[in-house]
């Protein structure tokens, strides 16, 4: 049986006209679930300091980024961050993590840009870390990576916080299956830049493959998976045919396989809705991370799906 339908909005920052607190108040406003940000060196606002500022200004509003990379903070350190965050929200952070994809990130900040298995292999350590510092008890761990001896971190959060780990490559998407409570299937980003290899990653038929590994690795537990999608490009307008022609040939694809691509939604409001519950049936996507700045647009979209 499908989960329903939910929402997040994921922001670098505030929306044109807005502060970041408007920004925040509007996203909640649109019936959107989630606020995200990205966790990028780039020109956007620092993860932490916005996503309480979200939480601050906000009642039901969930707060995360989508997703903290691994290797820009020791886990020790995020752990007390996001339960600090979630016992000041009253329990709405959503705990995102990934293995760290971007290089100029990695070049930025003279951080060391291991290969992808060394880097999936600490993230790996790191989630079994987070989930012990935040536990009840003192804890302890030593591997390969992180060493430390009964830890007892504080504050506690509220609750277990909801795991989200993102991937495109069968090896991440097992870790996403195996320990994650939402998995967000991607292109895989091993390039370390969104370029020709992810835009051919990003076909429907990719998609098709990277359902079937999440399912393998999860095995039984794999229907309490929440299926996540992010949108690279969402356009609402009157104008789909220009629309497809336009991203048919920056994807090099044909424009009959634009309209199925996961990251794309193009359309009027009623199409994209159609759209959504497609790419429910065929993959599960029950909750997709919009982009783009026509939150009124979005807003339409959300009020249609949101909970069914």
């Amino acid at each position: 049986m499908a989960h329903p339908f939910r929402f997040g909005l994921q922001r670098q920052g505030a929306l044109p006209g807005m502060t970041w607190a408007d920004t925040a108040k509007r996203t909640e406003d649109a019936g959107f679930d989630t606020l995200f940000t990205p966790d990028h060196f780039s020109e956007q606002l620092a993860p932490i300091a916005a996503l309480a500022t979200a939480a601050a200004v906000t009642t039901d509003l969930k707060v995360g980024a989508l997703v903290f990379g691994n290797d820009y903070r020791h886990p020790v350190i995020l752990a007390k961050e996001m339960a600090t965050l979630d016992v000041l929200s009253n329990g709405r952070v959503e705990l995102g993590v990934g293995a760290g994809w971007m290089r100029t990130d990695y070049e930025a900040a003279g951080i060391d840009y291991d290969r992808p298995g060394v880097r999936i292999e600490r993230l790996v350590e790191s989630i079994e870390c987070l989930r012990g510092l935040m536990g009840s008890e003192p804890f302890s761990f030593s591997g390969e990576h992180y060493t430390f001896a009964e830890y007892d971190g504080l504050p506690k959060p509220t609750r277990p916080l909801p795991l989200l780990i993102g991937g495109g490559g069968e090896r991440m998407l097992g870790v996403a299956a195996r320990h994650a409570d939402i998995v967000g299937i991607t292109a895989n980003l091993r390039a370390g830049e969104v370029g020709v290899d992810a835009i051919a990653d990003s076909a429907p038929e990719a998609y098709d493959q990277k359902l079937e590994w999440v399912k393998a690795a999860a095995g039984d537990r794999f229907a309490d998976i929440e299926l996540s999608s992010l949108t690279m490009n969402l356009t609402i307008t009157d104008d789909r045919d220009g629309a497809v022609a336009l991203m048919a040939e920056l994807f090099s694809m044909p424009a009959e396989t634009i309209l199925d691509v996961p990251a794309l939604l193009l359309g009027t409001v009623d199409q994209i809705v159609e759209t959504l519950q497609e790419r429910r049936e065929r993959w599960g996507f029950n909750y997709p991370v919009l982009q783009g700045d026509d939150i009124d647009g979005m807003a339409q979209i959300v009020e249609r799906l949101a909970g069914t």
